[in-house]
């Protein structure tokens, strides 16, 4: 959510904005809104001043008041009535509208429309290091459904059977590297300094308009419809409609929503572990085979609090971005960093950056980490502030990026790790949680 007050100073920088990230939005209609708004704010705060005055007059005559000051109470009591409907609706539009405004882009963001436009800045192998290319093959490759297959540490058609289109059982060495990822992930974060935690995997609706993931990506997002308001005794038992995470974030911003930190305590440096939902809306047709885009799986997200200085959380971006990068070094995965254009960083995003890793069987590289800046865009939505050393207050800046997410890092572990044989050797620093060197 952006400033108001920005927007209304230079109104053409924004438009310029919304058109070049791609965000249904008329700036000139906000504007016409918002100017709506606070002048019915205004009015009605007239009419209760009025309405005051001529309480006061009636409360200064003895006896029965006259009936023109009875009169004019009445329909002063009405034209506040009517003042408050029409700002109720106009502030319901004016949410929606402003809660769509977008952050404002780094100097060094690439313009374009969509992913055609974003710029590898990097890339790494393991036999060459920076700028290497990936290592080819001397024997014929299986992509990572018939290795998971072969190997019994993936079932998809049973998957399919539970759980539907999407669905999969990771099982045995599978399994036991699936969750060692995510212990080896926490233990690597935990050492840079950062609080790890669990967290809520279901959530109340504010928590996803604090957070940004609503309205843009609310097709994305499952509704538990078992808590959905059925009938007045759920609603007055307090019951409402909650929703499934798509990552930690969410509720790693949460905890501090509507909370004033001193800035003595910046930055906060939280990592969070949780179980992920995603109806992949829009992703049916892509990448339908296998784990690489499933509706369930479990991430590592970083989220940082920082003070209000691009300076400063530019710093922190890049130092979240290399824990990824050291973890995939670790594992000895081929990846490459890509800077995002304005068309594909989403409306929030001052600056962004996906880690693709190497995956052989696509001769590609696919996503598997994301890193972004979304500067003070966050922390006004949740309404979080920062108290200086003279007593001032500002909105702080969020970042947020991801350590580690599985299943699909698999696809990569798999795929890049496997042998002429057809098993695969497991990556020396997972080797504690799988209990052996070598699956087959």
């Amino acid at each position: 959510m952006q400033n108001i007050k920005k927007i209304l100073e230079n109104p053409e920088k924004f438009k310029q904005l919304v058109k070049q990230k791609n965000i249904n939005l008329d700036i000139d209609e906000l504007i016409k809104v918002y100017e709506e708004r606070s002048q019915v704010m205004q009015d009605a705060e007239n009419l209760r001043r009025e309405r005051n005055q001529n309480t006061e007059e009636i409360k200064k005559i003895q006896g029965k008041p006259p009936q023109n000051l009875i009169d004019k109470g009445r329909e002063i009591k009405e034209s506040i009535t009517a003042k408050e409907n029409s700002l109720k609706e106009l502030e319901e539009r004016y949410k929606k509208m402003i809660y769509k405004t977008p952050q404002v882009v780094s100097d060094d963001t690439p313009i374009g429309p969509d992913e055609s436009g974003n710029v590898e800045i990097r890339r790494w192998a393991p036999e060459g290091g920076d700028g290497a290319d990936p290592k080819k093959n001397d024997f014929e490759l299986k992509d990572h459904i018939e290795l998971g297959e072969s190997l019994g540490i993936l079932d998809l058609e049973r998957g399919v059977k539970t759980a539907g289109f999407r669905g999969y059982y990771l099982k045995n060495a599978g399994a036991l590297m699936h969750m060692g990822l995510m212990m080896y992930g926490l233990k690597l974060i935990k050492e840079k300094g950062f609080e790890t935690f669990v967290t809520p995997t279901i959530v109340k609706e504010e928590a996803l308009w604090g957070s940004g993931h609503f309205p843009f990506d609310e097709e994305n997002i499952y509704v538990v419809d078992s808590l959905k308001h059925t009938n007045e005794d759920d609603e007055a038992e307090g019951r409402e409609k909650k929703f499934l995470v798509g990552t930690a974030e969410p509720s790693l911003l949460n905890y501090h929503r509507d909370e004033v930190l001193d800035e003595s305590e910046l930055p906060k440096r939280y990592a969070g572990y949780s179980q992920c939902y995603r109806s992949e809306i829009g992703g049916y047709g892509r990448d339908t085979k296998g784990i690489y885009r499933i509706h369930e799986f479990a991430k590592i997200e970083q989220v940082v609090i920082t003070k209000n200085s691009y300076e400063e959380s530019e710093k922190m971006h890049q130092e979240m971005l290399s824990y990824s990068e050291e973890l995939l070094k670790s594992l000895k995965l081929p990846y490459r960093v890509i800077q995002l254009c304005t068309g594909d960083m989403g409306a929030g995003k001052y600056k962004m950056y996906d880690i693709e890793t190497w995956m052989p069987s696509r001769d590609s590289f696919g996503e598997t980490h994301s890193a972004s800046n979304l500067g003070d865009w966050q922390t006004r939505r949740l309404n979080l502030r920062v108290k200086d050393k003279d007593g001032n207050k500002y909105f702080p800046h969020a970042l947020n990026n991801t350590v580690v997410a599985s299943p699909r890092i698999l696809i990569a572990i798999w795929e890049n790790y496997q042998n002429a044989d057809g098993t695969i050797t497991v990556p020396e620093v997972l080797r504690e949680y799988v209990g052996i060197d070598v699956i087959g």
